[in-house]
């Protein structure tokens, strides 16, 4: 099927996503990448946010990613990620507490490396609110 490629979304414990798509939208580090089929090859690093995937059946599947590497090529896609989890897993809980513990460490960072790795943190847990925010919109 030329309309379609293969997809794989790969956490540092597991594989989150395997399947195949007609498109892909993600956070670029210069700003949002679209992919679809027979793009051209590519290997870039990825913010943190949401990957959008357009499934073949037309049906969308989210995963927030915490950053990454992308590599696309004509026929497959991979994304990279220390961490990736699937938007029906999302939990505003845990996303609100993980977001009020970073702002408490930004407040107690003693240094420039406890205050980038604060700030590191707080911006992930913003883009993991804001994509499940998204996610729960499109529902």
């Amino acid at each position: 099927m030329a309309n379609t490629f293969h997809v794989d979304v790969v956490s540092a414990e597991e594989s989150i996503f395997s399947g195949e798509a007609r498109f892909v939208a993600l956070p670029g580090e210069a700003g949002e990448l679209g992919i679809l089929p027979k793009h051209t090859p590519l290997i870039t690093r990825i913010k943190p946010g949401s990957v959008r995937i357009e499934l073949a059946d037309g049906n969308e599947e989210f995963v927030f990613v915490a950053g990454g590497i992308l590599e696309v090529q004509p026929d497959r896609v991979t994304v990279l990620s220390d961490t990736a989890i699937r938007g029906k897993d999302l939990d505003d809980e845990k996303a609100s507490a993980a977001k009020a513990a970073a702002e408490e460490a930004l407040k107690n960072a003693k240094s420039d490396l406890d205050l980038a790795k604060a700030q590191s943190e707080l911006a992930v847990m913003a883009a993991q609110i804001a994509a499940l925010r998204r996610f729960r919109q499109k529902r």
